[in-house]
Parts: structure tokens; C-alpha cells; sequence
């Protein structure tokens, strides 16, 4: 059965669920723990799992006594240590029709998990994943996987290097990079050990999406029952860790909802503060607040790639202090505008930034800053005209990856329509509040009348301004608020 149609069988399963009040992320959590049974069943010489958890087990009993059963392994795993507990820590069976959790172990065991020579489970869990962000509400915070590929093209990772995500969620960026290491030629065992036990550094604030990074990574080959892969469940704001070589991130969205940074000792005494006297400005948005977390989080010649909201480029305040510093501290070399239609929650305007730390002795390290328009005349839809990695393609041949000394201008006097253009440090800091929203291309819809997008596309485009129009008011009521 292809990959896409067995992701259909068990995500079609989920609906007959729904009518037991079980929400997607719970349905997608009950899937993580019965497919881990199963592969361990295809593995038993690798899982070294208690009698009590074996697949064969469950599938022997039924009724009651399946519920019962079932409730016992998840107990048992959570008390097992390593991975084991990582993974099963208040584990619990929230499936309480037994025929129905009956059903759904039939359904897995219909399907040999880990025989096949393509990785089919990592791909059919991703696919679940997306599955559950288009229908949850996460979709924000879901990273389309052609952005994603597109920035791990252009970063580069190195077999040798460390990769840091202070916003795992479920763990796409590592997955990603993964996928581009194991393109590379004639890995060494050494190199193969540091990417399975090494490489990966992940936060997320929220246990159960921690739960899901885990078993994605365990899927695709990452840490093993014993060593487990260093994904922490915690604010990562709160904390200072190693410096990394890279960090690939899409920070959360909107206001902070926890405790806030403050560069302030004597705030930092206050209910709702925590001190952070490594960053250059205290801030309630939290994408501000991630930012100057990043650059902290880079060793001396480390580089990052950092899914933005537009926000971030033109917000006054705190927003324009984190932008001269970020322009003098760090080479903020490259700003890719994103379409609007490629997240699955509305509203989303983003852009993905690039930027490296730099042995330097001069005052400001930025020189330069390449912007590729990949937004004006562009329309997607996660559905009808999703984004793919061939439409990111110009932009990663205008990159230049690894000779960023040699890339050129598409857009000139003579070529208004080049998407990809530079601003020097001097025009970029001479803008108002140092304004980093530079569009030039003109917007063919304003233009032609004749040539106007379809109605959808024009009803999406009005929310998706409206949308981020409430959110930049959000914003300046929050600074005002701050101040």
C-alpha cells in the first residue's frame, strides 16, 4: 500500500474517534504509542522490551481486559527508564471504547513497519503530523517542509556540526537536516554516531509535542532506548545553553503567554519576570524575544535560520532596538520574503532570516543584506497550490551556498521585475526605525484589471490582511502596555 493511502486509512480512523470526544493531538499520541509496540514486535532481537508490553499480548485479549491490559503497558514503559520514560511519561490510554482501540491495533498490525527499504514510517508519521496540524489549529506553528529544505540547503550542515531548535515542536527542522546528511557521501562511523547522539539540541514547552519529537526522531533513526536524543521540556527562553554551530527555528507567534525576559535585575524580582541579562532589550513579543535567544545560543562563527513574522522587520520599540543591534552583532546576510497561503492558520505573513556570528573587530558586522521577493505576485494555498521545494529553487541557485561572495543582482534598472536584490548597511539603517519591510516589485493585481487572481485568492489575500493587521495593532497595545 503507497504511503499516501495508508496515511488515509489510520487518519480516516480519527473521525470514527472524534464522536468519543478524542482530539487529533490525542489520536496522533495513541498512534505513537501502539506503532512503538509494533516496530518493536518487527525488532525483537533490537527492543529488548518486559514481557508484559509484547504487541502479541494485546492483540490476544479484547474487551476489558484489552483496556486494562493496554493501561498496564503504557505504566510499565513509562517506569522503564531511557528513551522508555522519556517517551511514555504520563502516558495514558485515552481510548476508552475497546472496540474501537481494538480497531486501531488491527489496523497497525495490518502493516509490516519496518521491512521495507524506504523509511515508510518516518514518512508516514510526517504525514500525520501535517495531517494534524491542517486540521487542529497548529498549522502556524507547522513549518511547511519545502521552507524548511530550502533553509537547510542553504545552512549546510556539516556531518561534524551541532543543530539547535529553542522551539522543536515536533522536531521538523532536525528531520530535515537528517534527510540532507544522509545524502552525503561515505559518512564515517564516528559522524554517523554524532548525528544519532549528538547533533540534535531541542526545547519545547509543551510535553506531549515533546512526546511526538521524540518518537519522530526515534523513527528516523535517532538516539536508542538507552541514550536519548537532548530534547528538553522547558521555556527555552529560561535558559543558557551550550552555544551550537546551527540553529534552524520557526519561533511561536504572538504575545508571550509566559513569564517574560528582562535585561532588568530589579524587574527580574518581580511575578512575571525572569532575568536575562544577555539580551538587548526587554520585550513581551515573543518572536523579539526568541531572536536575541538565538544569538546568544551561536559559538563564535555559528549561523541561523529563523522563520519571522513581519512584524519583526518593521515593529518600532523594542523591535528597532533588536534590529540595530542584530545588524551590528551579527551578518545578517539574507531575508527571504515568504508567500502569504503557505501555513495552514491564516493570517501568517513571515520571512526567513539568515544570519551568521563573525570573528570581527569592527563596530557593525553587517555589510549587506540580500532580500529574494518571494511574496509579491505570489499565491498559494496549502491545498489547492501548495508551495514546493522547485518553486524555492531560484532562491537557493541566487543563495549561493558556501560563496556568498559571489552572487549577483536578477534585479537592475533595465530588470524592475528581479527578484533578488541587495541594501546596503548605510540605505537599511537610514529607513525609519531602521525598517527591514522592503518590498519593490510592483503588484501586478493593482495594476491589470483585467488579470485579477481568482476570487478565492483575492478573499484569502483581504484575510491574510486583515489578519496581520490586528496583529500589528496587538503588538503596538502590547509595547504601549510594556512602557
Amino acid at each position: 500500500m503507497s504511503t499516501n493511502n495508508l496515511v488515509q486509512k489510520i487518519w480516516s480512523f480519527c473521525d470514527t474517534l472524534r464522536d468519543d470526544g478524542l482530539g487529533y493531538n490525542d489520536y496522533l499520541e495513541q498512534l505513537t504509542y501502539l506503532l512503538f509496540l509494533k516496530m518493536a514486535d518487527e525488532n525483537q532481537s533490537k527492543y529488548n522490551l518486559p514481557d508484559i508490553c509484547q504487541w502479541k499480548g494485546l492483540k490476544a485479549v479484547s474487551g476489558g481486559e484489552l483496556q486494562d491490559k493496554y493501561e498496564r503497558v503504557l505504566k510499565t514503559l513509562a517506569d522503564s527508564g531511557g528513551m522508555l520514560e522519556k517517551i511514555f511519561s504520563g502516558a495514558q490510554n485515552k481510548i476508552h471504547d475497546s472496540a474501537k482501540l481494538k480497531k486501531l491495533i488491527n489496523l497497525i498490525d495490518d502493516e509490516d513497519w519496518t521491512s521495507t527499504e524506504a523509511d515508510i514510517k518516518g514518512e508516514i508519521y510526517e504525514s500525520l503530523l501535517q495531517k494534524n496540524a491542517e486540521n487542529s489549529g497548529a498549522g502556524q506553528y507547522f513549518t511547511p517542509r519545502p521552507v524548511i529544505r530550502a533553509m537547510v540547503e542553504c545552512i549546510h550542515p556539516k556531518p561534524n556540526e551541532t543543530i539547535a531548535d529553542p522551539s522543536c515542536g515536533t522536531g521538523g527542522f532536525f528531520l530535515g537536516a537528517l534527510e540532507y546528511l544522509e545524502k552525503s557521501p561515505k559518512l564515517s562511523e564516528k559522524q554517523r554516531e554524532h548525528i544519532k547522539f549528538k547533533m540534535f539540541h531541542g526545547w519545547e514547552i509543551e510535553k506531549a509535542t515533546a512526546r511526538l519529537c521524540l518518537m519522530n526522531l526515534y523513527l528516523h533513526g535517532i538516539g536508542d532506548l538507552e541514550e536519548t536524543p537532548d530534547i528538553h521540556v522547558t521555556d527555552s527562553l529560561k535558559t543558557k545553553p551550550d552555544q551550537v554551530d546551527i540553529v534552524l527555528a520557526n519561533p511561536p507567534f504572538g504575545k508571550s503567554s509566559s513569564d517574560i525576559p528582562t535585561t532588568g535585575k530589579e524587574q527580574a524580582q518581580k511575578e512575571g519576570y525572569f532575568l536575562r541579562d544577555d539580551f538587548w532589550v526587554t520585550t513581551s513579543n515573543k518572536q523579539l524575544s526568541f531572536l536575541q535567544h538565538i544569538v546568544t545560543m551561536l559559538n563564535e562563527k555559528g549561523r541561523a535560520a529563523v522563520v519571522l513574522p513581519d512584524n519583526v522587520l518593521f515593529e518600532g520599540g523594542a523591535g528597532e532596538v533588536v534590529r540595530k543591534e542584530l545588524l551590528k552583532v551579527v551578518n545578517v546576510h539574507t531575508i527571504l520574503r515568504l508567500p502569504t497561503g503557505i501555513f495552514y492558520a491564516q493570517g501568517v505573513k513571515s520571512n526567513v532570516l539568515f544570519f551568521e556570528k563573525k570573528d570581527s573587530s569592527e563596530e557593525t558586522v553587517t555589510k549587506e543584506v540580500w532580500f529574494y521577493d518571494y511574496r509579491t505576485n505570489v499565491h498559494h494555498t496549502p491545498k489547492k497550490n501548495p508551495l514546493t521545494f522547485e518553486h524555492l529553487r531560484d532562491f537557493i541557485d541566487c543563495y549561493k551556498v558556501g560563496n556568498l561572495s559571489k552572487r549577483v543582482e536578477t534585479w537592475s534598472e533595465s530588470n524592475p521585475e528581479g527578484r533578488w536584490r541587495k541594501y546596503n548597511y548605510a540605505d537599511i539603517v537610514a529607513r525609519d526605525k531602521t525598517n527591514m519591510d522592503i518590498f519593490w516589485l510592483r503588484d501586478a493585481s493593482l495594476i491589470d484589471l483585467d488579470n485579477l487572481p481568482e476570487p478565492d485568492v483575492i478573499a484569502n489575500d483581504i484575510i491574510e490582511n486583515l489578519r496581520a493587521g490586528l496583529e500589528s495593532f496587538e503588538n503596538v497595545a502590547n509595547m504601549l502596555k510594556d512602557e
